[in-house]
């Protein structure tokens, strides 16, 4: 009886990711970076494939110093906001062991 449930689930589970096939996809792994991409495929492994996609990092240690230097030598109140870094990447395989968060657009 529970083999019949995992294959209901696994069943709901490809039905409902292949809902998201060509939105638009923010994934979110482990190392802090983001990628935006257009859902292609996913696979058993829980790996995603994205197009068109632009990763988002962090920016370093430096870049916030400097920034701050910038901020303070321009006498400006309040707190520092320094941009995430980005690159655009194109097609990619996102490993589905690192996706900690994902989130759909639209």
């Amino acid at each position: 009886m529970a083999g019949v449930e995992a294959s209901t689930e696994s069943a709901y589970a490809v039905q409902y990711l292949d809902g998201f096939i060509n939105k638009t996809l923010h994934l979110h792994i482990t190392d802090g970076r983001m990628f935006v991409g257009q859902m292609k495929c996913t696979d058993n492994e829980r790996n995603i494939i994205l197009a068109m996609t632009h990763e988002y990092r962090q920016p370093s240690r430096a870049d916030v110093k400097l920034a701050a230097e910038r901020h303070e030598k321009a006498g400006m109140p309040g707190n520092v906001k320094v941009d995430m870094k980005k690159r655009f990447l194109g097609l990619v395989v996102v490993p589905g062991q690192y996706i900690t968060k994902m989130e759909v657009e639209g």
